[in-house]
């Protein structure tokens, strides 16, 4: 059994992986430490577990194996840095941190320990998401030349996001940072890693970090992603286009249906049937746990995540595009 800690209840889904921890039969929950130890004090005494004031003690404890990270962007490095150094096994919300330089620190503190790491990228395990990777190995599409991915909701202008979102020093961002961390690895997922990235953000509500943005990515043989975010729209769809030489793909215009049209198909629209979904990250992670193995394509997915992260609000914030290569290690 694996004894998992959270680490704050900073976040909007620190209670979904609280429940994760609760219903997976390989992971209990052992303990609670938070910044806000009021916050922290109330949620350990939901869930019946010890409140430790210290992150030190907490790290120290022979009884907890691995901690489930929700803390502040800001305080990722530090707080997974000492957990890995203590032989914690972690499992953390993206991004791992906000910049490049930052990530790397972990993951060297996390391979010298020998510990597993896992991030949250749910939409990489999503049935549209196999069913689309899928049809691009198939060459349905032929050579692709354009992907978008949008994601948008309303939790600025309706204000139920929390305050603390809106803090570039603790999100190290707005909305690009936090939902358009989907769109982002959707596609490099899709086209992979490209050579640049340009960024232009909005600030409708007026707020210290943007609640309107998107992010343009360009590769050497032509091809551009286009990543969309926002907490400023009420009725945005999450959705998916795919062009290629030969085709097109489209998900959630409005439904949840994957449609394809292309040459090598005759020419119609056709749905797609969605494939069942991969097991959640966290789930994943309890078996790399388990079994002493790395949760490999997960941990580069999520560190090019970082990387594309960092060079969109470099470029954001200077108004030029920003070479991936560029960034500092």
């Amino acid at each position: 059994m694996i004894r998992a800690a959270m680490i704050s209840y900073w976040h909007v889904h620190a209670e979904d992986y609280t429940r994760q921890v609760l219903d997976n039969p390989g992971t209990e929950l052992a303990a609670v430490w938070d910044e806000i130890p009021e916050r922290g004090r109330e949620k350990a005494n939901k869930y019946g577990v010890p409140f430790i004031d210290s992150l030190d003690e907490l790290l120290s404890r022979s009884d907890i194996d691995a901690v489930v990270v929700d803390a502040p962007t800001n305080l990722h490095r530090d707080i997974m840095v000492r957990a890995a150094r203590a032989g914690k096994h972690i499992f953390t919300e993206k991004v791992v941190a906000p910049t490049l330089s930052e990530a790397n620190a972990v993951l060297e503190a996390v391979r010298q320990a020998g510990v597993k790491l896992a991030v949250s990228l749910p939409r990489v395990y999503d049935g549209y998401t196999r069913t689309i990777l899928r049809v691009i190995e198939e060459g349905t599409l032929g050579r692709l030349t354009l992907a978008r991915v949008r994601l948008s909701h309303n939790g600025a202008t309706a204000g139920w996001l929390p305050e603390h979102f809106y803090s570039k020093e603790q999100c190290g961002g707005g909305a690009l940072i936090d939902l358009g961390c989907h769109p982002v690895y959707l596609i490099r997922l899709f086209l992979g890693l490209p050579d640049e990235v340009s960024a232009r953000f909005g600030y409708v509500t007026g707020k210290e970090v943007e609640d309107n943005a998107v992010a343009i990515m360009t590769y050497a043989d032509g091809a551009i992603g286009i990543a969309e975010a926002g907490f400023v729209n009420s009725h945005s769809p999450f959705s998916i286009e795919l062009h290629g030489t030969d085709g097109t793909l489209l998900f959630g215009f409005p439904e949840e249906k994957l449609l394809v049209r292309s040459s090598r198909l005759g020419d119609s629209w056709r749905e797609i049937p969605l494939e069942d979904r991969l097991p959640f990250a966290f789930d994943q992670w309890v078996k790399h746990v388990e079994e002493g193995t790395e949760a490999a394509e997960n941990v580069e997915l999520a560190f090019d995540l970082t990387k594309l992260m960092e060079a969109a609000n470099l470029s954001a914030s200077d108004g030029s595009a920003v070479r991936l290569a560029n960034l500092r290690d």
